[in-house]
């Protein structure tokens, strides 16, 4: 299996279970400050169960696809390195640019989720 199809799959399966999440309707009965809130309240409510998934799912996909792509770069590095092995601080500098551009985006997800969860 190729870097190419392994993407594609992941980002398949990334979209469904999204769409999963967005279009599927709660069939629960969810719990807030002790109130047993029926069907149609949990739909129409902003529960704080709805956030935390919100906040899930941005944390969880921005992880999966920096790992992904962290994966892949050091896994290009490692090749470069190997066919060129003068170019190694070049190569291995680079690489440590790249891998703090991917953990910053993390990180801003994480700051995303942290503002839905407290803020919205």
């Amino acid at each position: 299996m190729t870097y190419k199809t392994a993407g594609k799959r992941i980002f398949v399966i990334g979209i469904l279970v999204m769409m999963v999440l967005v279009f599927s309707k709660p069939v629960y009965a969810a719990e807030e400050n002790g109130n047993v809130q029926t069907q149609e309240m949990a739909e129409n409510g902003d529960s704080a169960g709805d956030r935390a998934m919100a906040a899930a799912l941005v944390v969880g996909l921005a992880a999966a696809a920096g790992a992904v792509g962290m994966g892949i770069a050091i896994s290009k590095s490692s090749e470069g390195i190997s066919r060129q092995p003068e170019a190694e601080g070049k190569i291995r500098t680079t690489l440590m640019l790249g891998l703090v551009f991917i953990e910053t985006a993390i990180i801003y997800a994480l700051i995303v989720a942290i503002l839905i969860i407290f803020v919205m």
